[in-house]
């Protein structure tokens, strides 16, 4: 990945002091070590009238693929060819933005002891990114830095240049030129704006990534006209993180228009308001729900079918009596999101010893979920064409046949009591179906008695004394003639 950053000057004010401003030395160059290589800066040229400074992040792509693998058996899911084969090497991205902040972090602040004066004056200034993804082409990389000052010259890059008819790739070359912004506010733009061009980031986005992009856009992000759009992708569309921030956001904006401080709006309400209690999501609940049966089931080792993106995994990793955990799904994105929500690439040895992921479908029979105690169907079977529901019925129960399944799924008469869910629609897009608890329990019914399960039912949130609650659970156990049919099957083998 290459960045460089240039100025002109006079002999009053030497171009070189942009030496003084980045804190690295014209006459020499300097290499920094990062998490995933290593980072150099040098001066292509240094006179009075003109200095560029070049960021050459060389990239380890063994070692980006060792670390995104984690530690023991619970590596984070990749696509084999993907993991060596990719553009993060070369394209901008966060983990330049990172470098950025590494390498420039004072001049990032606005700090030069050396020229004081300098750092809070506005330069003359042209940026160069040679290759930057742009999910959203040319015309959105317009739409963010032309509102902030900055002239944009940008040109898409071609697929291969020997065969234009090909088309344009995602990847543009930008130059940003300026001669009202500070090197400081030009820093924090790019360490925002990389990232949410690239829509991706190579780390968790964790609940300070908050802190750092407020601080980051300090002075000019409140009042960007793509400022939601911004928010969502810096935060990898994590929508409570997206909403906290946004709530942050407006507070600043008040306090601007009010010429006041932020503290003053923010303790404008009062203590009473504060203390009331928010009601429990229904995903926690859900949640909650399944880990009780798991735990009344003295189940040890466990499978969450169809995980999505590993909340139930991270719940269950968190309580000890659950030796081993498995999450499987048929969308590699999902495990991926969900490898970096357990954050196993920083996963102890004996932690990371207890989970895996791995990409299954619940449409065939897989050997490798056979011989666990209990297995967790969270809001999946109605993610499936009702056809196909016998191919997952046989998956699970007649194949992998664990000791204990949990179901969970919409109970569609409560729909009415959702304000904002038009009538006749189901609660998600891709839902193929939700059934009423009479349906529900018909099925649950007839899979327990032709796998040889007994079945109970446990409402999941407020029960409606009329609708009944928001989601339905069944807990299948094993009983006596099932686990006999388990040793014939085993025997005939």
């Amino acid at each position: 990945m290459f960045l460089t950053i240039s100025t002109t000057g006079t002999p009053e004010r030497p171009a070189t002091d942009l030496g003084f401003l980045l804190h690295k030395h014209p006459d020499k160059a300097q290499a920094f070590s990062t998490s995933y290589g290593k980072a150099y800066v040098l001066y292509p040229e240094a006179d009075p009238g003109r200095c560029t400074a070049a960021l050459l992040l060389e990239v380890d792509a063994v070692a980006l693929v060792r670390r995104g693998k984690g530690k023991g058996r619970g590596g984070a899911p990749d696509a084999a060819l993907a993991q060596y084969v990719n553009d993060r090497p070369y394209a901008a991205s966060s983990l330049l933005a990172v470098a950025l902040s590494a390498v420039f972090s004072s001049a990032m602040r606005g700090v030069c002891n050396a020229r004081p004066e300098r750092a809070g004056q506005p330069l003359p200034l042209r940026i160069e990114v040679p290759a930057l993804p742009a999910r959203g082409g040319p015309d959105l990389v317009r739409q963010l830095f032309a509102p902030l000052g900055w002239t944009v010259t940008v040109e898409p890059v071609a697929l291969d240049a020997e065969f234009p008819e090909w088309g344009d790739s995602r990847y543009v070359s930008l130059v940003l030129e300026s001669e009202t912004l500070t090197l400081a506010e030009a820093l924090r733009h790019l360490y925002v704006l990389l990232p949410v061009l690239d829509d991706a980031k190579h780390y968790w986005v964790a609940s300070d990534e908050v802190d750092k992009l407020l601080r980051a856009g300090e002075g000019w992000l409140p009042a960007h006209p793509e400022q939601k759009l911004i928010t969502s992708r810096y935060l990898s569309r994590r929508w409570s993180l997206t909403r906290e921030a946004m709530e942050r956001l407006e507070l600043v904006r008040l306090a601007e228009a009010d010429d006041s401080e932020v503290e003053e709006i923010d303790n404008a309400v009062e203590a009473e308001t504060e203390a009331e209690e928010k009601p429990t999501p229904l995903a926690v609940q859900r949640r909650d729900a399944i880990v009780d049966a798991l735990t009344s089931s003295g189940a040890a080792r466990v499978l969450d079918l169809g995980c999505g993106q590993g909340q139930l995994v991270q719940a269950l990793l968190k309580d000890t009596r659950f030796r081993e955990i498995v999450g499987t799904d048929v969308s590699m994105r999902a495990l991926t999101i969900a490898g970096r929500r357990l954050k196993l690439d920083r996963m102890g040895e004996r932690q990371a010893s207890r989970v895996q992921l791995f990409q299954s479908s619940l449409a065939y029979t897989d050997n490798r979920l056979k011989g666990y105690d209990a297995a967790v169907l969270s809001e999946v079977i109605e993610h499936l064409d009702l056809p196909r529901l016998p191919a997952l019925e046989y998956a699970v129960f007649g194949a992998a046949r664990p000791r204990t399944v949990v179901v969970t799924t919409p109970n569609v008469e409560y729909n009415v009591r959702w304000e904002t869910l038009p009538a006749g629609h189901v609660r998600h897009g891709d839902h193929r179906f939700e059934w009423t608890r009479a349906e529900f329990r018909e099925w649950a019914r007839t899979v327990a008695q032709r796998h040889g399960y007994d079945v109970e039912f446990t409402p999941v949130g407020p029960d409606d004394p009329e609708v009944g609650p928001p989601t339905q659970m069944a807990v299948f156990t094993m009983s006596g003639t099932g686990e006999q049919k388990t040793v014939k099957e085993e025997k005939a083998a």
